[in-house]
């Protein structure tokens, strides 16, 4: 899919801020619900996804169930709302022996189960926004004792607000980044009180990240 595009040093797979953010994604929603709403702490429309089942609502990239993103950078990031139900992802990669394996990660798994085309881990998230930062390239080695080649398919289930999912040929910390991927802006948004707004700076949260074991 995105095999002859410039992938750059960042590469966005998903913006809820575009003119048709789910262009070039599939909508699953037998059972729940799938809508933009404007979020109240980051002042801007966001994806809301929920379902009282995970599986019963979500998006998926690529459309084409045979087709592949082609994206082949090792650093994954979701900007997603914690709404305090279950929530779970799923990542396909092609790895070195040219076989598809899928990485299921959730909030409501307390340990990693591995076989040989899966692994699913527990995530741990804060209330409110949390950054999710993956290392694919590292997942892939531990879980199935390959090299990690390319994203093929990513997915996206209930219960979440999802903001933006980028890939990376690094890791970058926010002053890194370019304004609209930085997590701080949404960190300094949710805790600000009325007396900081004259204040130069605000007081950033910790990032958390997908535990990748």
């Amino acid at each position: 899919m995105f095999q002859a595009n410039f992938q750059g040093s960042l590469f966005t797979a998903y913006y809820s801020g575009g003119s048709r953010p789910l262009e070039n994604w599939s909508i699953q929603c037998k059972y729940g619900e799938l809508k933009q709403v404007l979020d109240d702490v980051i002042k801007s429309n966001v994806l809301q996804i929920q379902s009282l089942n995970v599986n019963a609502c979500c998006i998926t990239c690529p459309v084409d169930p045979k087709g592949s993103l082609g994206i082949r950078m090792p650093f994954l990031t979701l900007l997603v709302k914690n709404l305090g139900q279950y929530f779970t992802f799923e990542i396909t990669i092609l790895d070195s022996e040219n076989i598809r394996r899928r990485l299921r990660l959730s909030n409501y798994h307390s340990t990693t189960k591995k076989s040989t085309f899966m692994i699913t881990m527990p995530i741990c998230m804060d209330d409110g926004w949390n950054q999710l930062n993956l290392k694919l390239a590292e997942i892939t080695s531990f879980s199935f004792k390959t090299t990690y080649v390319e994203t093929v398919r990513l997915q996206v289930h209930a219960n979440c607000r999802l903001r933006r999912i980028y890939f990376s040929n690094q890791q970058y910390k926010d002053d890194q980044l370019p304004n609209v991927y930085r997590m701080h802006r949404i960190a300094v948004l949710r805790e600000k009180p009325k007396s900081m707004l004259k204040k130069k700076a605000g007081t950033v949260e910790k990032k958390p990240t997908a535990n990748k074991s």
